[in-house]
């Protein structure tokens, strides 16, 4: 093949050659049937050869090339396709952990609510107890007082009958004993 090419260029190129140093070919625009023959023929045999030789390798490398691009056009788009999803999957994750941490203070605002109620009723509770003790105690001790108060008024009685009757007095006297203890008893 690389031959043929080689004779027919060789051929072309003489031919050329030999009508220009004749002088019959004439001028540049002049046309010769013979020369536009073989070049025709000429490219013809160059085509049919780049056609059988060069024209798959090229055409086979231009679809590999296109074939890649387009593989590398469906990888992007479904690298955009994976990143519009993860990012979807990202927002309505977002969401959900913001959805979720509002339920979470507001469990926590309802349960600091109840913590506080419970303790308000709780110290509530221990103040009335607190009260209710102290109400007991006083009450208490003013049934002792009462009884303290009460033995001591018998005493005073008692001694005062006792003196009444060891001085017979009349009835002035008996007047100004009894109030001199009653103001005894005030005393204490």
């Amino acid at each position: 093949m690389k031959r043929l090419i080689s004779i027919l260029f060789s051929f072309y190129s003489s031919r050329v050659f030999a009508e220009s140093e004749s002088g019959v070919g004439g001028g540049l625009l002049s046309v010769d049937g013979g020369l536009a023959f073989w070049t025709v023929v000429t490219f013809l045999i160059l085509l049919f050869i780049l056609k059988k030789v060069a024209w798959k390798p090229i055409l086979t490398a231009l679809d590999n090339r296109e074939n890649a691009i387009k593989e590398s056009l469906e990888k992007a788009e479904l690298a955009k396709q994976e990143a519009q999803r993860i990012l979807n999957e990202n927002q309505a994750s977002l969401a959900k952990a913001e959805e979720e941490s509002k339920k979470i203070i507001e469990q926590s605002r309802v349960y600091a609510d109840k913590l506080k109620e419970q303790i308000i009723q709780e110290s509530k509770l221990q103040a009335k107890k607190l009260i209710d003790d102290a109400a007991a105690e006083i009450d208490r001790k003013k049934d002792a007082a009462f009884q303290e108060l009460k033995s001591h008024v018998a005493e005073i009685a008692i001694q005062a009958a006792g003196k009444l009757i060891k001085e017979n007095l009349d009835q002035e006297k008996q007047r100004k004993l009894v109030d001199s203890y009653l103001n005894e008893i005030g005393k204490n």
